[in-house]
């Protein structure tokens, strides 16, 4: 285990400056990765699982002034915070009836968690799209530079193009450890967004429609 080690330090150490630039890049890109998808996993999980905690009581408490209280509870809830803001907008309308304003602040931050849910998770795509090939790129010039070792030693010998070689299939490992798991991590974490985006429309629609009914009497009545 040790000599493996020791092998693989060896070859990325003895890599030329442009092989080493590649796999600083690609160690930068998987850091990244890595850190949004730990954050963002346990971010979009507590959402849901306050949002679950939300749902039940909105549907168990039928006093909308006691489910806004309720809510301060599950402030990381995407479904509190379109509770939240859909509730001042209907206190404000009061008896006016004015049931577009409650649309419209309830889909205003439906967008806004749209956008929140979303922030960061576009550059785990970015890197599982570009990371094989700035890998590649450091492959190619492996290779250029085996044949140029060729060149200059006017033979094919191991020793002549082992060190290019081992650039080039470095460079190409390094791409593919930072693209594979920002791609899974891409797709896990789009699936879960989707489905609080759903559930966040089925309930601004039901949401919508209570306020709407309660418009006509004071909504501390």
């Amino acid at each position: 285990m040790a000599d493996s080690q020791f092998g693989l330090f060896s070859l990325v150490s003895n890599s030329g400056p442009v092989v080493l630039a590649v796999l600083l890049l690609l160690l930068s890109f998987s850091v990244l990765s890595w850190t949004i998808i730990a954050y963002k996993f346990g971010h979009i999980r507590k959402s849901r699982h306050e949002s679950d905690e939300f749902l039940d009581c909105f549907f168990e408490v039928s006093n909308l002034d006691r489910v806004f209280a309720e809510s301060e509870k599950y402030r990381n809830g995407s479904l509190a915070r379109v509770f939240r803001a859909g509730y001042i907008e209907y206190r404000a309308a009061g008896k006016s009836g004015e049931g577009e304003r409650i649309r419209r602040a309830i889909k205003r931050e439906v967008n806004a968690e749209n956008k929140r849910l979303g922030r960061l998770v576009p550059f785990l795509a970015t890197v599982g799209n570009t990371a094989p090939f700035i890998g590649l790129f450091g492959t190619v010039w492996g290779i250029m530079n085996s044949f140029h070792n060729i060149g200059l030693t006017q033979s094919a010998s191991l020793a002549a193009v082992a060190p290019g070689i081992s650039e080039a299939l470095v460079a190409t490992a390094a791409g593919l450890a930072a693209a594979i798991p920002a791609v899974m991590g891409y797709n896990y974490l789009i699936q879960q967004i989707g489905t609080i985006e759903q559930d966040l429309e089925d309930f601004s629609g039901e949401f919508a429609s209570a306020c709407l009914e309660k418009t006509d009497t004071p909504p501390n009545a």
